[in-house]
């Protein structure tokens, strides 16, 4: 990890810069992909799930025997932890539902607003060497809650052709409608377009490598709703001395272990927590069963060492962290200052992990610094919010000459003849 010691503002930019990739090759190949997906639809599916994913598929559908056995293979303790996370999330989603208000701007004038759930969703899972099954309650739940109707979801297979057990388990779980066995960005593409198998969604969530990233902006330009902008995982953490080493040296490596273009950043105001954090680091990653990638992203990773907490705050500002944690005294004074983050977690015991699996919170959150204009996947990311008036005749009469006014100062006549016609009628 590199170090900085009370940087000036002239090295921010440098210092709290992302990993940078050169896409150029990378959009020419998913650009290529994707055409391919919309032409051909299955047979173009199949062609680069055997090219990527090295399995031959007859179907992508996952049946209901499938799920049943997939179900049994599950171990009581981890079926109980998906479903103790389950409760959690729902409760804490359940309450971002509102209740319909109608407002009487003047008498005979009613407006409200309702939301609507999006009708089809398509939900992305990694699998690989890390299935993240525990995107689907983050995602699944919300949908489920929003009233989306159908709730599809993709997922790679592995080298026999299967999803993994608790893939299918929390997909069930949570009401999805239809599993697929498709990864990558070929499973971006069935679900933007559409083929003979898979419908065609109205919005795409979930996160992914940079082909599935790339792949879900380039359909976002053909018109299609996704998530977010969503890059490499990351995570900030602000410490002072009352930081406890070994703490935050484990929430540094839970990121570094996700991917090696992940980010872990540390700012303290303490010299002795940073030199404590550094030899944590260094024992508790050569146990790490992930210990090569997490060490790749430590070499993208950074050490910050500030004069005061007010700098420390600024300078998370700055970043706008996905994830943040305040390892730090008066941490819930601090988080009144934070105005750029994804998701915090404030004080010595609250680490990132519980908001990835079972606070309650949603893990699908704002990456690269978009943190400053987006917030993570709640209820609202699957609604759309219609609103509606109606007028009687006296409303109509009240607010008429207003409206004429301002019409046909715009120089829309059409508009003033609107109301015209009717006050007349």
């Amino acid at each position: 990890m590199k170090k900085y010691i009370n940087p000036s503002k002239s090295l921010w930019p440098e210092m709290l810069s992302r990993p940078v990739l050169d896409n150029t090759s990378l959009k020419e190949r998913v650009a290529e992909v994707l055409k391919e997906i919309k032409a051909g639809g299955d047979e173009a599916v199949k062609k680069y799930t055997e090219k990527f994913d090295r399995v031959v598929l007859e179907s992508f559908l996952v049946t209901q025997d499938e799920i049943k056995l997939a179900v049994a293979e599950i171990s009581k303790d981890l079926k109980d932890a998906i479903e103790l996370a389950a409760k959690n999330i729902r409760l804490f989603h359940e309450k971002q539902t509102a209740k319909v208000e109608i407002v009487e701007t003047r008498p005979g004038i009613k407006c409200w607003r309702k939301s609507v759930g999006i009708e089809k969703v398509g939900l992305y899972i990694p699998g690989g060497s890390a299935p993240l099954f525990s995107t689907i309650l983050m995602l699944g739940i919300p949908a489920q809650i929003a009233g989306c109707k159908e709730i599809l979801l993709c997922s790679p297979p592995n080298k026999e052709g299967k999803l993994h057990p608790a893939i299918l388990f929390a997909a069930q779980l949570v009401g999805v409608t239809r599993i697929y066995k498709i990864g990558g960005v070929q499973a971006i593409g069935a679900m933007a377009y559409g083929t003979g198998t898979v419908p065609k969604v109205y919005k795409i969530f979930g996160p992914g490598n940079q082909f599935v990233t790339c792949a879900k902006q380039m359909v976002q330009e053909d018109g299609l709703a996704i998530d977010m902008p969503a890059g490499p995982s990351e995570v900030c953490v602000l410490a002072d001395d009352s930081a406890i080493p070994a703490f935050v040296a484990s929430d540094l490596l839970s990121q570094a272990e996700h991917g090696a273009d992940s980010q872990a950043i540390l700012i303290t105001t303490a010299q002795s927590i940073l030199q404590k954090v550094e030899a944590e680091l260094e024992k508790q990653l050569a146990l790490l069963p992930r210990k090569a990638i997490a060490e790749k992203a430590l070499a993208n990773s950074k050490l910050i060492l500030v004069p005061s907490i007010e700098e420390a705050i600024e300078i998370a500002n700055e970043y706008a962290s996905e994830h943040l944690i305040l390892a730090c005294e008066n941490a819930e004074e601090v988080a009144e200052k934070i105005v750029n983050a994804g998701s915090i977690f404030i004080g010595n015991y609250s680490p990132e992990s519980v908001g990835d699996y079972a606070s309650g919170t949603n893990h699908t959150l704002p990456t690269n610094g978009y943190a400053r204009a987006y917030s993570g996947v709640s209820v609202d990311s699957f609604i759309k919010k219609i609103t509606y008036q109606k007028l009687t005749q006296q409303g109509l009469q009240l607010i008429a000459s207003p409206v004429i006014l301002m019409a046909e100062a715009e120089g829309l006549r059409a508009h003033a003849n609107a109301v015209n016609i009717r006050l007349n009628a």
